[in-house]
């Protein structure tokens, strides 16, 4: 039996604390159920082959030469990438996912422990927490991960993309070299050393979600790197002249109180940091960092690296030295550090062009809204001094609020290399728009737009740019995007295959406002102070239902549910308590929990159970059942996690 299919038969209430399973599943080309045990061995055996197998690297005899072919190949396993690769395997496309740490996430993962923000921005823009895949993690990770372990958010994205029956995941593995033919990529050569395998990869579409550009560099990809000059595009927040600055990096660390006084002595290397250099940086909270404690944008923060690390550590311990030894905090005495990242996070290098490049007329609204909108942003325009810490003179960053913005296809693909695409920090913008959208929530909507994209193009062997010239596989784009529950302004559902929309709805109760006919409106959020897209219904006696009849008998095989999560509140894992403030880690209480669907097919009197589920805690969930012409279909809500109300907001159906 499949995992899926035993979840769906028990129920996922008998399930404690950490739980591998995947709740969202697509309809249509991708598999209906993750791999099995035995075929996740079978895919670690075909990235390492056994003795018999291997084949030697010719320049290099002591390591295995393995070739791979897939339909899109995703270098760089931060959320860009993890999010392009998912979305490209649930869309029926082969995918190779190639990453050079051991651990998905970038910034978001262990090594870094960055939390995720994005359009709402720090619970200033309710109602704007992204959908999609972004959702479905966040949303496994409150409720399976109450304790707020860095390591299992690790587990989860790994989970994620080992589970998919389309992917192939190779880890500590290091894209070195790739080759093209009229502007074309025909290959991408990737070696671990750790495994002695060097990977001869072939594909259609290739992603670079590296954050630092290394695929879109070794094919010649035209790139940006620093700011550009204020005529150039006409942007009032950039520099009268060019320069190659950049926004630094950050090391994190984090610490926790003891029942008794816990001494600090730091490194010799450490900095002496004076009360004057942090009038600018508040150090009132210790328990997670500070994100201020950037520096080297001054530099290369490629080639730099290694000297970048080092500073930002020299300035970690010289300001948990002033923080435990300049008096200063004299109720700091029971707290020490119990972690120090060693993996810088970085904020900016590579940027690439596309055939659009976002400026800030773009994210402020001035240009009006792109046609081929596939993913949005509303971080503000968030720039910081290049010196960072060293510029205590200027406060770490200048805020400016934009609109909640749409991201276009063109701005995600290269504008040079005809199958090459790219998602995250290193997408087409200019310096300014990039300062927005950078952040990891905005990333990852990307890299689910960026992987949708590729999957359609490789299967329908086309270039992202004639899927963009084409007003069809554009259309056909869009709508698969917010099938996938992607969040995108100003874009609703018009999927001629949704059954659903033909449909007539009622309720065992309507809260006023929030009407049974609003689950088949096209729209999957409120908007805060606007027009409710939800239906909402009292438990009366323990239940409350949806019902869809249509005028003639539909022949239909799946059921797409999307529920309420609150997206009103922030959720993000974060080793800040104060961030955690109004974060539920745990099921989200407006979310249904158990819920049975049901059906009337054409001449039959009786109800026919469709599927039964209990414990849910995800936004979008699908059923497929065996294919019958259904007169009625009813949804049955039997409890939320703790809202008195059943929520939805909207119902999908399909043959």
């Amino acid at each position: 039996m499949k995992r899926r299919d035993f979840l769906s038969s028990v129920g996922l209430s008998g399930f404690a604390g950490y739980s591998l399973a995947v709740l969202a599943e697509a309809p249509s080309q991708a598999s209906a159920a993750d791999r099995t045990v035995d075929e996740i061995r079978a895919e670690m055996r075909k990235i390492a082959p056994e003795a018999g197998d291997r084949q030697p690297a010719t320049a290099e005899p002591h390591m295995t030469l393995v070739k791979l072919q897939c339909d899109v190949f995703v270098a760089g396993g931060g959320l860009a990438g993890v999010c392009a690769a998912v979305a490209a395997a649930r869309n029926g496309a082969k995918v190779v996912l190639v990453n050079d740490r051991s651990r998905l996430g970038g910034n978001s993962s262990s090594e870094v422990k960055m939390h995720v923000v994005g359009a709402n921005h720090h619970k200033s823009r309710p109602g704007w927490r992204e959908g999609g895949l972004i959702e479905e993690f966040r949303l496994d990770d409150a409720a399976n991960n109450p304790q707020r372990s860095w390591e299992m958010w690790d587990l989860l994205l790994y989970d994620k993309c080992v589970s998919e029956p389309n992917l192939t995941l190779l880890l500590d593995s290091v894209l070195y070299s790739a080759e093209v033919k009229e502007n074309k990529i025909v290959r991408a050569m990737v070696r671990c050393d750790k495994t002695e395998h060097i990977y001869d990869i072939t594909a259609g579409i290739y992603l670079d979600c590296t954050g630092d550009g290394r695929l879109g560099l070794e094919v010649g990809a035209e790139f940006r790197y620093g700011r550009e000059a204020r005529l150039e595009f006409g942007e009032p927040l950039a520099p009268e002249a060019p320069d190659l600055e950049t926004l630094g990096s950050s090391i994190l660390f984090t610490s926790r109180k003891h029942d008794r006084p816990m001494p600090f002595t730091p490194p010799k290397w450490a900095r002496k940091v004076s009360k004057e250099q942090l009038l600018k940086r508040p150090t009132g909270s210790w328990e997670y960092g500070y994100w201020w404690i950037e520096w080297g944008g001054q530099l290369s923060t490629i080639q730099d690296n290694e000297r970048i690390r080092f500073e930002l550590l020299s300035i970690v311990m010289g300001v948990w030295d002033y923080i435990k030894n300049s008096g200063a905090h004299p109720t700091s005495e029971n707290w020490a550090i119990d972690w120090v990242g060693m993996m810088t996070g970085k904020r900016e290098s590579r940027r690439f062009v596309g055939d659009h490049l976002m400026t800030q007329f773009d994210l402020m609204g001035v240009n009006g809204d792109f046609t081929d909108a596939v993913a949005l942003g509303g971080w503000p325009m968030d720039d910081h001094p290049p010196g960072g810490f060293d510029r205590a003179d200027l406060p770490p960053c200048v805020q400016i609020k934009t609109p909640i913005y749409n991201i276009p296809l063109r701005s995600l693909y290269s504008k040079n290399i005809t199958n090459m695409m790219m998602a995250g920090r290193n997408a087409s913008a200019s310096h300014v728009a990039f300062t927005s959208t950078r952040v990891m929530a905005t990333c990852a909507v990307m890299g689910q737009a960026a992987g949708t994209a590729a999957a359609q193009a490789a299967l329908a062997k086309i270039s992202p740019r004639e899927l963009y010239e084409n007003k069809n596989e554009l259309k056909k784009l869009q709508q698969t995007l917010l099938r996938d529950d992607q969040s995108i302004n100003n874009q609703r559902n018009e999927d001629p295959a949704d059954l659903a929309r033909a449909a007539k709805v009622t309720a065992s109760s309507e809260i006023e406002g929030y009407p049974a006919s609003a689950v088949i409106d096209g729209i999957v959020r409120d908007f805060p102070g606007g027009t409710n897209h939800r239906w909402s219904g009292e438990l009366l006696d323990g239940r409350a239902s949806l019902e869809l009849q249509w005028d003639a008998p539909q022949k239909i095989s799946r059921v797409q549910l999307t529920f309420d999560t609150g997206f009103q509140r922030e959720l993000t894992l974060s080793s800040s308590n104060g961030a955690n403030n109004g974060i539920i880690r745990a099921p989200q209480p407006e979310t249904v929990r158990d819920y049975r669907l049901l059906g009337k097919v054409a001449g039959q009197t009786e109800w026919q159970l469709l599927a039964e589920v209990a414990g849910n805690h995800q936004r979008l969930r699908r059923h497929e059942f065996a294919a019958a012409n259904i007169e009625k279909l009813k949804l049955e809500v039997t409890a939320t996690n703790g809202d008195k109300l059943a929520r939805v907001f909207e119902v999908r159906c399909y043959s």
